[in-house]
């Protein structure tokens, strides 16, 4: 077999085979070709020396606001993607049945990264997010449109993921928790997985948790007080031990006001890792202090999380959870994406949302892409220098 491109010699850190190896990865076809040693190539093979570097399979960031243009909280994903390391973002409820269409036309096709989306319950999504006007979509209960939510779902399933809705006191206030059983009557319609957002109570994480079926995502997962998943003494509450055993993943979705060290080191300590790692990327967090995927990760490996397990967070469980196994693997036949990553060490300042400072050793840095089995927006550098094929 001819190879398009091949990465020479990277540190290859795949945790859906579990394999942590310096070897070789061959694209072909815009998919992942071939895992191996001293891979033979032939003269028009694109092959680059990455030596000293990480290569994992790309990074799914699990929450994402990426309408750019359409949503005042929407940032670039091609922008995004480009300096995190991240070869799909998966949109979480920037856009309902109202406006999907015009995220689908002008945003997500011509998007040479990956976008997927959770479409959320509410008409227009999240439309009153900015500096200036906070406006919870899913208070207003007017604007849930379950009928139409499940037509637009039905139709465009090659890129809708699930369904999304927002609930606390931000964003459904006196609805409470009825958006929740909304969405949760159009998942089970479309039989898709639900991604829920929680905030300030009500309602609380207990009756949020005990809704959420097999396979649904909790977002925000590891927030600070009040509606924390840990107790004051540091124990994991045991209604979400007994959502997880039952199949609830929880998710980061770190972002202006749902990530506290506080709640992570309770939770860590306990063995409660997060199923997916995810920065919740929007235009009021992108300058921190989330401000990207590999920040939100390093966060973890700071805290103690195992390399290893944070990529897993970042990829195989990322794309279990979207139902999509062909992401987030470097197994031949996968699609043919790629992340290059390097891990520096010093002293590096990080915060969470609720100002508290976290003086890391080690931060995750994205070196670049490979997008559809070739580099993307390839850049000639010494530290991936063409070797002859």
């Amino acid at each position: 077999m001819s190879f398009d491109l091949v990465l020479r010699g990277g540190r290859v850190v795949d945790p859906s085979q579990k394999l942590d190896a310096v070897t070789d990865v061959a694209f072909s076809g815009g998919k992942v070709a071939a895992v191996g040693n001293a891979l033979k190539v032939d003269a028009g093979t694109d092959v680059r020396d990455v030596s000293g570097y990480i290569v994992t399979p790309g990074l799914i960031d699990l929450h994402t606001h990426v309408y750019w243009g359409g949503t005042s909280l929407g940032i670039d994903a091609e922008e995004f993607c480009r300096t995190s390391g991240v070869t799909t973002a998966i949109d979480t409820g920037s856009a309902g049945p109202g406006n999907f269409a015009g995220f689908r036309k002008h945003v997500i096709e011509p998007s040479e990264v990956r976008i997927l989306a959770y479409l959320h319950v509410s008409h227009a999504g999240i439309y009153g997010f900015s500096h200036r006007v906070m406006v919870g979509e899913s208070e207003e209960i007017r604007l849930m449109n379950p009928i139409d939510a499940v037509q637009v779902a039905d139709a465009n399933r090659d890129l809708i993921v699930g369904i999304k809705v927002r609930v606390g006191r931000t964003s459904s206030g006196a609805s409470g928790i009825v958006p929740l059983q909304i969405a949760l009557e159009v998942a089970n319609e479309v039989g898709m997985p639900l991604m829920c957002h929680i905030d300030h109570p009500p309602p609380t994480y207990e009756e949020v948790v005990s809704l959420l079926r097999p396979g649904d995502v909790l977002t925000h997962a590891f927030r600070p007080f009040p509606n924390a998943p840990c107790t004051a003494q540091g124990t994991v509450k045991q209604i979400v031990l007994q959502a997880r055993e039952r199949g609830v993943l929880f998710d980061i979705g770190h972002g202006r006001g749902s990530f506290a060290f506080k709640t992570a080191r309770a939770m860590l300590a306990n063995g409660f890792y997060p199923d997916t790692i995810s920065s919740d990327v929007h235009i009021l967090c992108i300058n921190g202090p989330a401000y990207d995927q590999v920040t939100t990760m390093s966060k973890f490996l700071c805290m103690g999380m195992p390399f290893p397990d944070v990529v897993a967070a970042s990829t195989v469980n990322a794309a279990m959870a979207l139902r999509r196994p062909e992401l987030g693997s470097l197994k031949p036949g996968s699609v043919g994406d790629a992340t290059l990553l390097s891990i520096k060490e010093g002293k590096f300042d990080y915060e969470d949302v609720v100002g508290e400072h976290l003086i890391g050793d080690r931060k995750i840095v994205s070196e670049g892409v490979v997008v559809g089995g070739r580099w993307w927006h390839p850049v000639e550098s010494p530290k991936f220098k063409r070797l002859a094929g």
